[in-house]
């Protein structure tokens, strides 16, 4: 791991010069090394998910984990993306001349090297060698042992795509290992690193959290809430809660809790509970859900935290904005929460109020992605405040430093 991290270190200073062509040309050559090597790509890919359900993991993980043809041809069109963005590496805003004559402004610059810790997505892989190697990063990506098949083939195809620029390879490198100590080298080496970015299950993330010496850009849960108001139009509220829910179950943008205003819950939880109940979804609900919804179970105090990743969800009937705000500050994880209203003042008031990443009104939570946003493949969510918030693009990988222009000026 000391090794990889000082070739990672020296390939970063490499990558942070290199020009936008440069870094196109290396992205565009990897999109097509991924095309070209796709039914190998599958291949491997089918034997870490025949691994995995022959040792009993749930639909879920198998779900995360799954690639296929169309996942191939996702990650090759996500790397293009990336290809096609605005590079904000070296970018000057705000230049401002102040009255001494000196201008002063700010100028984008890479982090350096990022270390990314993921499970059971290779997608991961490739997106966050796109993100790192278009914003001038090296990084160190060490996906789960459960993927280490298709990791390590996808890696092929980025160090094919770097040969075919000039870049070094040791700009993007994969840990070979599915040894844990690596994890624990990995986030104490802030020597050659400099920033983490954890993709994974809870305990991952809670280990990192007490472990790290190094910063993370991270998300702990994903307890997505939409709420559905008095006045919000009916038909809507019940697509968008049958989409946020069960579009797909296992990410982290997906609806957990559906909260519902009392003046509208007689009219919409009845359709709902029937879509939800055709798609196998199991309702967990407070009692005033229960009497409209008589199969939904006993809603537990554990339910209003669950970040469930499965076909369960928790609903409450609530009075109405107030409460619904009230129970996403007590219950949320501060990732994606949405409201389904006519009304712009209660839009508003939740959007200010609802103190989440990404905030919504009238739109399913399953938009919460870098791509949906037009962020390119994300690297990552981020639930802090400090750097990054919310799908972490591209300016999310980059950091900024003051630069002063003269023209002779000294200071008296």
């Amino acid at each position: 791991m000391q090794g990889l991290g000082r070739a990672a270190r020296a390939a970063a200073r490499e990558v942070a010069r290199a020009s936008t062509v440069t870094k196109n040309r290396a992205l565009l050559a990897i999109a097509a090394e991924i095309r070209g090597k796709s039914a190998g790509l599958i291949a491997e890919n089918l034997r870490d998910v025949e691994r995995a359900k022959s040792e009993g993991r749930d639909n879920a993980f198998v779900d995360r984990l799954t690639l296929g043809a169309k996942g191939v041809e996702q990650m090759a069109r996500g790397v293009e993306q990336v290809a096609a963005l605005p590079d904000p590496v070296g970018e000057i805003t705000a230049l401002e001349k102040r009255p001494t004559g000196i201008e002063v402004g700010r100028m984008r610059v890479p982090l350096g090297v990022i270390g990314i810790i993921y499970e059971s997505r290779p997608n991961v892989t490739v997106d966050a060698a796109a993100l790192c190697l278009k914003a001038g990063n090296a990084c160190i990506l060490r996906g789960g042992s459960e993927a280490i098949r298709s990791n390590r083939a996808i890696a092929a195809c980025i160090q094919a795509g770097l040969a075919a620029a000039g870049l070094p390879k040791a700009a993007v490198q994969v840990v070979e290992t599915p040894d844990r100590a690596a994890v624990g080298e990995l986030i104490t080496m802030p020597e050659y690193v400099d920033i983490i970015v954890p993709r994974g299950g809870k305990d991952l993330i809670a280990r990192l959290m007490r472990e790290s010496k190094i910063p993370m850009i991270k998300h702990l849960d994903g307890v997505c809430h939409v709420y559905i108001d008095d006045k919000a139009d009916a038909v809507m509220a019940v697509n968008i809660a049958d989409n946020a829910k069960t579009q797909r179950y296992g990410t982290c943008n997906t609806l957990e809790t559906l909260l519902v205003a009392e003046g509208i819950a007689a009219r919409v939880l009845p359709e709902i509970a029937a879509i939800y109940r055709a798609k196998g979804v199991e309702m967990r609900g407070d009692d005033a859900t229960r009497r409209i919804v008589p199969d939904a179970k006993p809603a537990s105090e554990d339910d209003w935290y669950a970040e469930y990743l499965a076909p369960i969800a928790a609903i409450r009937v609530v009075k109405g904005l107030d409460e619904a705000i009230d129970h996403i500050a007590k219950y949320g994880s501060q990732h994606t929460d949405a409201i389904v209203t006519e009304d712009r003042a209660r839009a508003d008031r939740f959007l200010r109020e609802v103190d989440s990443a990404s905030v919504m009104v009238n739109a399913s939570t399953r938009f919460a992605d870098g791509f949906e946003f037009g962020l390119g493949a994300e690297i990552g969510i981020s639930t802090d405040k400090l750097h990054a918030r919310g799908p972490v693009g591209l300016e999310g990988l980059t950091s900024q430093k003051f630069v002063v222009l003269g023209h002779g000026e000294v200071r008296t």
